[in-house]
C-alpha cells in the first residue's frame, strides 16, 4: 500500500483545480495566481510521471535522446501477477484522477474562451498539456507501447498498421519495456 503516494497524486491535481477556481477570492494578483497554479501543475506532472505511476500501477514512461540525436520514447510496465485489494483501489484512484483532470481542464478551456478571460488561456492550455501528456504516456504503458496502440487505433479508425520500429524486452527487474523511436 502507498497511501502517501495516493495522497500526493490527488493533492497536486485537486489543489491546482481548486486554486484556479478560487484564486480571485484570495489574491488580486494575476501573476501570483498564475505562478502558484503553474507550480502545482508542474509538481503534479513530475510526481505522477516519476513516482505515483510507478508505485500505484507499476507503469512509467520517459524520453531519451541517443548519441545520434534521435528521440526514443520508452514505455515500461511492471509485471505483477496478482494485485491486492488495497492496490487495486489505489490503481482505480490513479486512473480516475488521470482521466478526469484533463477533462476538467478542457472544460476550463471552453469556459475561459467563452467568457473572454483570455489572460487565463495560457495557464489552462498548460494544464491541459501537462495532464494530457501524462495520460497519453500511461495509456501507452498500459496498452503495451506503440505496437498495441496502433492496432487499437487501426481498429477504431479502419486504417492499416504502418510498420514501425518497435522493441520489447524484459529487464532484470521483471519489467517489460516498449520503445518507440522517432526523430525530434
Amino acid at each position: 500500500r502507498h497511501p502517501l503516494a495516493t495522497f500526493f497524486h490527488l493533492f497536486f491535481r485537486v489543489s491546482a483545480i481548486v486554486t484556479y477556481l478560487f484564486c480571485d477570492w484570495f489574491s488580486n494578483s494575476f501573476v501570483a495566481c498564475f505562478v502558484t497554479i503553474l507550480l502545482l501543475l508542474s509538481f503534479d506532472f513530475w510526481s505522477v510521471k516519476n513516482v505515483t505511476g510507478r508505485l500505484l500501477v507499476g507503469l512509467r514512461w520517459w524520453n531519451q535522446i541517443d548519441e545520434d540525436g534521435k528521440s526514443h520514447w520508452v514505455f515500461e510496465a511492471k509485471r505483477v501477477p496478482t494485485i491486492a485489494a488495497s492496490t487495486e483501489a489505489e490503481a482505480r484512484i490513479f486512473w480516475l484522477a488521470l482521466i478526469i483532470c484533463p477533462v476538467i481542464w478542457t472544460m476550463f478551456f471552453f469556459s475561459t474562451l467563452f467568457s473572454l478571460k483570455l489572460k487565463w488561456l495560457a495557464l489552462v492550455i498548460a494544464g491541459i498539456s501537462l495532464q494530457t501528456a501524462n495520460l497519453y504516456g500511461y495509456i501507452h504503458c498500459k496498452l503495451g507501447g506503440q505496437k498495441t496502440t496502433s492496432r487499437v487505433t487501426s481498429r477504431l479508425f479502419g486504417t492499416a498498421d504502418v510498420p514501425k520500429r518497435q522493441s520489447s524486452r524484459i529487464s532484470e527487474e521483471g519489467t517489460e519495456e516498449h520503445g518507440k523511436t522517432g526523430s525530434r
